[in-house]
């Protein structure tokens, strides 16, 4: 079994949907990612940054799922990272109606030195500069490298991002940000361009309609589980990450058939993730339900036909 490090933002997210709003609750990418990660007993790290006003039960969430916060600087008298969104009816639209980054601004990761010869690093969505520092901090070159990001660095930060991209083995993305980065239609053409900026795995995202693996000119597809019910998106694609760098870390097992196996796992989380205000439904999750919606996964996607 492997280690994981992680990298992203913790935060605050006030969060209003058709079903209903929250009040403060815990957000950003890193709580996600670890928390699905989590699912997997693997030896895990986040790196990060919170103000002193970020409650102590959260990072004893943490250590209780044996996340180390040892790399959460606590910044005194600082502000944690704050999100306020809205959610349209179709739940795959929201406006964003406050951003305050307080000390994420001014955010310098310090790798754990116990976490610098990682197996997996995760670096979940947050500026490339930081992305790259992390990288440079790392006394062994992990195993795996995968990349979340987004359309908003690829508008403000590009020439860095794309100095990040060069150094991952795998990036993923939703199909809106895989066609802005390729400048393609076509997400198998989008993919193909990716491979050559740098990343040997490509995943592209398509929320309810599942997600493509791609490599080396194979192509993998795993399906959403539909759900009755989508309470709230925030979240899903940072613990699809989650779920597919923890279940690598885990195997240690980079082939593309174990890929596949993780999109899957990355897949069956992030449908937990959905049904509840933001990280609650995977603060709660049992490996019981997991395992349970797995099993449907594999039938919903099993089928036997005669080829002749």
């Amino acid at each position: 079994m492997g280690k994981l490090l992680i990298v992203g933002s913790v935060a605050f997210d006030t969060i209003e949907t058709p079903f209903g709003k929250t009040d403060k609750i815990l957000g950003g990418a890193a709580p996600f990612i670890g928390l699905a990660a989590s699912q997997f007993n693997v030896e895990s790290a986040i790196v990060s940054i919170v103000g002193n006003d970020f409650p102590q039960e959260y990072l004893d969430l943490f250590t209780d799922r044996n996340i180390d916060i040892s790399g959460i600087e606590v910044v005194k008298d600082g502000k944690t990272f704050f999100w306020k969104g809205k959610y349209h009816n179709d739940l795959n639209s929201r406006d964003t109606l406050e951003t305050q980054l307080n000390v994420l601004a001014d955010f310098n990761p310090i790798v754990p030195k116990s976490f610098k010869d990682a197996d997996v690093l995760m670096l979940g969505n947050l500026n490339p500069s930081v992305q790259l520092s992390v990288i440079d901090q790392m006394e062994v070159k992990p195993k795996l490298i995968v990349l979340d990001t987004m359309n908003f660095w690829m508008d403000i930060a590009l020439e860095e991002l794309m100095e990040v991209i060069a150094k991952v083995d795998v990036i993923t993305i939703n199909d809106e940000e895989a066609r802005q980065l390729s400048g393609e239609y076509s997400l198998v053409k989008a993919a193909e361009k990716i491979h050559t900026m740098g990343p040997k795995y490509v995943v592209i995202k398509k929320g309810e309609h599942g997600a493509l693996l791609f490599h080396k000119g194979s192509i993998f597809f795993a399906p959403a589980l539909p759900l009755e019910e989508v309470f709230d998106p925030t979240g899903a694609g940072d613990t699809f990450a989650g779920g597919f760098s923890g279940y690598i870390a885990k195997t240690d097992d980079y082939s593309f058939d174990n890929m596949k196996n993780a999109v899957i796992h990355g897949s069956n989380l992030a449908s937990f993730n959905v049904e509840k205000f933001g990280s609650e439904r995977l603060q709660e999750l049992t490996k019981e339900e997991v395992y349970k919606r797995l099993t449907q996964f594999k039938s919903l996607t099993q089928f036997d036909i005669k080829l002749t």
